[in-house]
């Protein structure tokens, strides 16, 4: 597993704390995918209610708070495809 995924998991357990209300897969292009759900987030790449793809710089900066994912979505940074109500969920999470 990429040390990028690594951090990522990381970084999303300390936002999210208890879980997340639906089933989100995040995919990190060139390095994989996290799944998370009501147990928190975890490297996988599984069946999702929504799918959100960003290239590494793109997460990195939405987890650290540099990039707003509502603006990287705008801008064609990030793509989604699936449950429009969890991605904006889960993009107040990561504010």
């Amino acid at each position: 597993m990429s040390e990028v995924i690594n951090a990522a998991v990381e970084a999303l357990n300390g936002k999210l704390g208890g879980g997340f209300s639906g089933v989100a897969k995040f995919v990190i292009e060139g390095e994989g995918a996290i799944m998370v759900d009501g147990t928190g987030a975890r490297a996988g790449d599984e069946a999702a209610d929504v799918t959100l793809t960003a290239s590494a710089e793109t997460f990195r900066g939405m987890l650290a708070g540099d990039v707003n994912p509502t603006a990287a979505f705008m801008t064609g940074k990030l793509s989604v495809d699936g449950d429009m109500g969890l991605a904006m969920q889960l993009g107040a999470a990561l504010a």
